[in-house]
């Protein structure tokens, strides 16, 4: 046994409990120990007058000041000029041994000379039969393991005596040994330091013990060791002191020269783990990963001490300590061994299964497949989808792609500015289609009824486990008047935003209990937000409404993930939205992206908002006046009444708090709708167009028909339930006789839908454009009124995603503006003899002249034919004909290429793009599902908020 034993005894008034409590209790175990200690110092970290007086009371022969930052390792090394004794005893204020510890720690170095530290078993503070830490070990990159951590004591180590290390605290270290280490490696920050004193103990050629008879009670509230997970910031706190000493070791333990090498590696592995953490659903941890690898990557001379220290008294080689590592196969039966068992949603009520083919869910999808078909039978020849605000997509994926980054834009002289997040939307469903992306919209159109159907019956699983109410919500969500106005309008925004919604509601409804859905419905509320930006006030409303009910039932817990919810459309709309603020019109924001067309659409008038509330995006309540021919139509508002009827009972019902929810999402829809109408901020030519309606009304039909199968879902007596049976028939009844015009317009020619065309420039261009986005075409359109409208295309064809609102809402004319209508006025005009010089300077190539709408105006016919005559009349365009878009010239002259951005819009453009990407690719890591994720959702209802059968 040691002659002697000095305790060092660290002290820190931190921690959720007072220190002088824990420091009580630590300093009578050592007054009671069997086997005294000789002399005690103490380091008071910060000041505490109740620690200062219990120190001053405790017969230290000396107390240690220190600033409240010192660490373990950094205020154990101010007592080591004053250590004495042979053996020196690590504590902390929360660590208080059983009377006997000492005295086993301190026989078990007698008994073995080449033991050179020992270490208890530490229990839990209030509970001595739950292990904290017996022994620790290390996997070969040097992954921390506990060998006993939080296990219940029934004695199943007390025969362990070998191990690599063991936890700091109450270890027992001979003087000598501790002087010839160096003591504690302060690069450590709190964590591992007892697993790299024995690793580095054993290179020295001793032995480190652990002594399962001598117990130490540890709160895990102190200043030594990692502090224990009681809170969010001290698991933080511990995963990033843990993180940093795994770093820190494998950069001191590589052999040789090896540790540059992964030195090098670091930043490139928290990549990598950054993605890990992502598919694992703890984006907590990203930030502790960079900050842990950017202290690791810069304490080159931490790293240079700690391997000197080794170097100095290594006596044995790493493979003597192989036999005592933790290798990968053993772990992995450790983590299998934990029980798989998986709680259900309830004690008395087990998660019903989804039920999707028994309960009716394919069968209404393969009803809505063959009405697609039957609804649009050519569609399934047509290559191309025009008509409406339908146009062309780009050639190529990659053209695609860039359309939707910021930088220089498809349509405009040089206009450079950020994209639409719609063209990123466009651009992902051109992708679906690689060889020929403009084939992926028409299908979209095909397979838009059966994909509606799908949305709508997830929908209704969030809502109710009846297969009937199911089919019902399905059936309503496929057939709502104004899906269908899109689908044969062709407006395809408010074809995908109807499409989105469901899955926003479906994800977004449990967005705070997982990551997974988090991510999910992250990525749905961009999307929906850049294909209807009018939409974006009534989500955000939405979302802060989630956050207020997360706050109040589940005391915050999920708030993070759905504020996550909305970063992906921040980062979408952050380049747009800065723009608009330096241009002063942020109303412009709200504008429909893609193709701005007028189209059908109610008047902003009481009729037209009356309309709008009955959930009609048309003057013509759908389609049913063309449908009879101008015979009343009265009559078909009354159709929507069963479905509203039942949304509003649906607050009465006791689940109140659904309904309540749903007939919000009603309001906001149908308040979007009737405020949209009255909004102008885009033009097309001389056209003012007001926003479009439809959008809203998708979020109005979404809120009516969930209100409405939880209506229905409501439990009601036995002799009243053939009522819930005839009432969803009804409504059902109700929106198919809704849909009848819609469905039947492609027989009765009544719908704007076109094939193609391929490009809505000449063949002759397009053919050229194909490939080289560089080929400019200035087309010039007469107007009635006797204007002319100018459009600068690149490519091959005006397309979907090449549209930009920054174009289209540009109230004031600029420099750009200017500039273009100086060469209009030169064109069509017999003035400016250098004006296809600066058209070639400009990088157009052709000039096209087309017809103003029908029926022609005579001035626009005068303009026209003047026009043509001036450009017969040039010598540098050489004039191609006459096609099916207009006449066209081709400037003969060679023409330069098209003005680049500068360098520091290119930089710009890098850096948000970059910025982009790692926000969508983060969401799309959180939004994969693992088998933890999937684990976990089991644990819960399907069913967002009490289901009938748990209501008394």
């Amino acid at each position: 046994m040691p002659a002697s034993v000095h305790a060092v005894l660290v002290l820190r008034p931190d921690g959720r409990t007072p220190a002088a409590l824990h420091l009580t209790r630590t300093l009578a175990a050592l007054d009671g120990q069997q086997r005294r200690i000789d002399a005690l110092t103490i380091i008071l970290c910060g000041t505490d007058p109740a620690l200062t007086e219990l120190a001053a009371r405790s017969g230290a022969e000396s107390v240690i000041t220190a600033p409240a930052s010192t660490r373990f390792a950094a205020a154990v090394a101010l007592a080591g000029p004053r250590l004495t004794g042979d053996a020196v005893w690590l504590l902390a204020q929360d660590t208080a041994p059983e009377p006997d510890a000492l005295s086993r720690l301190a026989g078990a170095l007698e008994l073995s000379p080449s033991v050179a530290l020992v270490g208890p078993k530490l229990v839990r503070w209030d509970d001595r039969s739950q292990i904290v830490s017996l022994g620790v070990s290390m996997t070969p990159l040097g992954r921390t393991v506990g060998l006993a951590d939080n296990e219940l004591d029934q004695g199943q180590h007390d025969a362990q005596e070998d191990a690599l290390g063991v936890d700091v605290r109450g270890i027992l270290v001979r003087t000598e040994v501790w002087r010839a280490l160096g003591g504690l490696d302060p690069a450590l920050v709190g964590a591992d330091e007892g697993l790299d004193l024995g690793i580095r103990a054993r290179l020295a050629g001793h032995r480190v013990a652990t002594v399962p008879q001598a117990l130490v009670a540890a709160a895990g509230d102190g200043v030594a060791g990692a502090p224990s997970p009681l809170s969010a910031q001290r698991i933080r706190r511990r995963a990033y002191a843990e993180r940093t000493a795994q770093l820190h070791r494998r950069l001191v333990y590589a052999a040789g020269p090896a540790w540059v090498f992964v030195w090098l590696a670091i930043l490139p592995t928290a990549v990598w783990r950054t993605v890990l953490h992502l598919l694992a659903k703890h984006p907590s941890l990203v930030g502790i990963e960079w900050a842990a690898s950017a202290v690791a990557f810069v304490r080159v001379g931490a790293v240079a001490r700690a391997r000197g220290r080794i170097r100095r008294s290594r006596t044995t080689s790493w493979a003597q300590l192989a036999s005592l590592r933790v290798g990968y196969g053993q772990l992995r039966r450790r983590f299998d061994s934990e029980s798989d068992d998986i709680p259900q949603a309830g004690a008395d009520r087990p998660r019903d299964e989804l039920r999707f083919f028994s309960g009716g869910g394919a069968w209404l999808v393969l009803a809505g497949a063959v009405l697609a078909v039957v609804a649009f039978p050519a569609l399934l020849a047509w290559p191309v989808l025009g008509g409406g605000a339908l146009e062309p997509l780009r050639a190529t994926v990659g053209q695609l792609w860039a359309d939707a980054a910021y930088g220089m834009r498809a349509t405009g002289l040089d206009t450079t500015g950020p994209a639409d997040p719609f063209a990123a939307v466009i651009a992902v469903v051109g992708s679906l289609w690689p060889g020929n992306p403009s084939r992926a919209l028409v299908l979209l159109w095909i397979c838009a009824l059966p994909l509606a159907a799908l949305g709508g019956w997830f929908l209704a699983t969030r809502l109710t486990e009846r297969p009937l109410l199911r089919i019902v919500g399905g059936a309503s969500w496929m057939l709502a008047p104004t899906f269908l106005v899109a689908l044969t309008d062709g407006r395809p925004t408010g074809v995908l935003v109807h499409l989105l919604l469901p899955w926003l509601f479906y994800a977004g409804s449990v967005a705070h209990r997982s990551w997974s859905a988090a991510g999910v419905a992250s990525l749905l509320f961009a999307a929906v937000a850049a294909c209807a930006p009018s939409l974006a006030p009534a989500l955000l409303v939405l979302w802060a409404v989630a956050i207020i009910l997360v706050i109040v039932s589940r005391r915050g817990d999920g708030v993070t993930r759905l504020i996550w919810v909305i970063v992906p459309a921040l980062a979408a709309f952050g380049p747009l939205v800065w723009h608009r603020i330096r241009e002063g019109d942020l109303l412009a924001l709200l504008a429909d992206p893609g193709v701005v067309w007028a189209g059908p659409q109610v008047a902003a008038d009481s009729v037209g908002r009356s309309l709008l509330a009955a959930g009609f995006p048309t003057s013509d309540p759908a389609g049913w006046s063309a449908f009879l021919g101008g015979a009343p139509t009265w009559w078909v508002p009354l159709l929507s009444v069963p479905l509203a009827l039942l949304a509003l009972i649906a607050p009465l019902t006791p689940r109140w708090m659904s309904g309540v929810v749903l007939l919000l999402v009603a309001v906001l829809g149908i308040g979007t709708a009737v405020g949209a109408v009255g909004i102008s901020v885009s033009s097309a030519q001389s056209e003012v167009v007001a926003l479009w309606a439809g959008s809203a009304l998708s979020l109005a039909w979404l809120g009516a028909t969930g209100g409405a199968i939880v209506a229905l879902d409501a439990r009601i007596v036995p002799r009243l339930r053939p009522l819930r049976v005839l009432s969803a028939t009804i409504v059902i009844a109700a929106v198919v006789v809704l849909a009848i015009p819609a469905l039947t317009a492609s027989a009765r020619d009544a719908t704007t839908l076109t094939n193609g065309p391929q490009s809505t420039l000449p063949a002759y261009v397009a053919a050229e454009g194909r490939d080289d986005a560089d080929v400019g075409t200035i087309a010039l359109t007469p107007q009635n009124s006797g204007g002319v409208s100018t459009q600068i295309i690149w490519g091959g064809s005006e397309t979907i995603g090449g549209q930009s609102t920054i174009d289209a809402t540009r109230a004031v004319p600029g420099p750009q503006d200017q500039q273009i209508a100086d060469l209009t006025a030169d064109l069509v005009t017999s003035s400016g003899d250098d004006v296809v010089q600066r058209l070639s300077s400009a990088g157009v190539s052709f000039v096209l002249l087309g017809t103003a709408a029908d029926p022609e105006s005579e001035a626009a016919r005068a303009l026209r034919l003047s026009a043509v005559t001036a450009l017969d009349q040039r010598d540098w365009l050489d004039a191609v004909g006459l096609t099916a878009k207009g006449q066209l010239w081709r400037v003969v002259d060679e023409t330069q290429p098209r003005a680049r951005a500068d360098a520091s819009v290119r930089a710009v453009s890098q850096w948000v793009t970059a910025l982009q990407l790692i926000v969508v690719a983060a969401a799309l890591l959180l939004a994969v599902p693992t088998r933890s994720t999937r684990r976990e959702a089991r644990r819960s209802s399907r069913i967002v908020g009490p289901s009938w059968q748990e209501t008394s």
